[in-house]
C-alpha cells in the first residue's frame, strides 16, 4: 500500500476512534451535537462585527478578565486579618489552573475526539488553525480553575471569577471549536483539581506567605500597611485549612476555605 494510502487509513481510525470514545452521532441526534449546532447557530445570524468581538472574547479576552478579577481579588485580600492564608488561597489558583492543563494532556491524548468541524458540516467556525484534539476543553478548564480559586479566597470576587469561566465554556461553543461536552468536561476537570489539591497547597503555601508577610521590603505583596502585624506558622496553618479556627476579629464573611 502506498505511504499515502496508509497515512490516510491511520487517519481514518483514528477519527473513527475519537468518535467511538466521544460518544457522537454523525446525523446530530445526539444532544452533544444538537446544542452545539443551536449555539453555533447563533454566529451565523450575527453581524460580522458580533462574531469578531466573540472570537477575541473567547479566545484571550476572558483570559485577560480573569488576571483582572484576580489582581482585585489581591488587592481586596492583603487588608483582612488572615492575609496569608487568604493569600496562599489566591496563588494556588493559577498553579491549579496549570495542574488541570497538565492532567488534560493524556485525557486529550486517549479520548482522541476529534474537533466538532471535523466531523460535522455547516458550522460556523470562528478561529481556523485548530488541528488538536477536543475532549476537554483547555480553555474552559483553566478559566474554571482559577475561577473556583478564586472562589475558595473571597467568595464575592470568586463568583464573578466562575460567572467568566461559565462565559468562556459558552464562547467556545459559539466559535465552532468545541462541543458542550468538551466544555463541561473541562469545567469538571478545573474544579476537581482545585478543590481537591486545594487543602495540601494551602498548607504548604501559607507558611510560605507568612514568611513573606514578615519582610520589611515585600511584605506589602501579602499584607496592605496599617494592618501588618507579627504572624505565627501555627496561626497561618490553621487559618489556611479547611475547618481551622482563626483569630479573634478575622473577617468571617470572605473567607471559603
Amino acid at each position: 500500500m502506498p505511504e499515502d494510502g496508509r497515512a490516510q487509513e491511520a487517519d481514518d481510525e483514528a477519527r473513527a476512534k475519537g468518535q467511538r470514545m466521544a460518544g457522537l452521532a454523525i446525523d446530530g441526534s445526539n444532544p452533544d451535537v444538537s446544542l452545539l449546532y443551536d449555539i453555533n447557530g447563533l454566529a451565523k445570524d450575527a453581524p460580522g462585527w458580533f462574531d469578531r468581538v466573540m472570537e477575541y472574547v473567547g479566545e484571550y479576552g476572558i483570559m485577560l478578565g480573569l488576571v483582572v478579577v484576580s489582581l482585585w481579588c489581591w488587592w481586596s485580600v492583603r487588608r483582612r486579618e488572615d492575609a496569608p492564608a487568604a493569600m496562599a488561597s489566591l496563588v494556588w489558583a493559577p498553579l491549579a489552573a496549570g495542574i488541570a492543563l497538565l492532567v488534560n494532556i493524556p485525557i486529550r491524548g486517549f479520548v482522541e475526539r476529534p474537533r466538532p468541524f471535523v466531523d460535522h458540516r455547516g458550522l460556523e467556525v470562528l478561529v481556523a488553525g485548530k488541528t488538536d484534539f477536543s475532549f476537554v476543553s483547555d480553555h474552559s478548564t483553566m478559566a474554571m480553575a482559577i475561577g473556583v480559586g478564586l472562589f475558595i479566597t473571597h467568595r464575592r470576587i470568586g463568583l464573578i471569577g466562575i460567572g467568566l469561566a461559565l462565559l468562556e465554556g459558552l464562547c467556545r461553543v459559539y466559535m465552532g471549536v468545541h462541543y458542550p461536552t468538551d466544555v463541561i468536561g473541562g469545567f469538571a476537570l478545573g474544579t476537581a483539581v482545585t478543590l481537591l489539591l486545594a487543602p495540601p497547597a494551602q498548607a504548604l503555601l501559607t507558611p510560605l506567605m507568612t514568611a513573606v508577610a514578615r519582610s520589611p521590603r515585600v511584605g506589602w505583596l501579602v499584607r496592605a500597611e496599617g494592618r501588618r502585624r507579627p504572624v505565627s506558622q501555627s496561626e497561618g496553618a490553621a487559618w489556611g485549612l479547611p475547618g481551622g479556627p482563626r483569630p479573634e476579629g478575622a473577617r468571617d464573611k470572605d473567607l471559603a476555605a
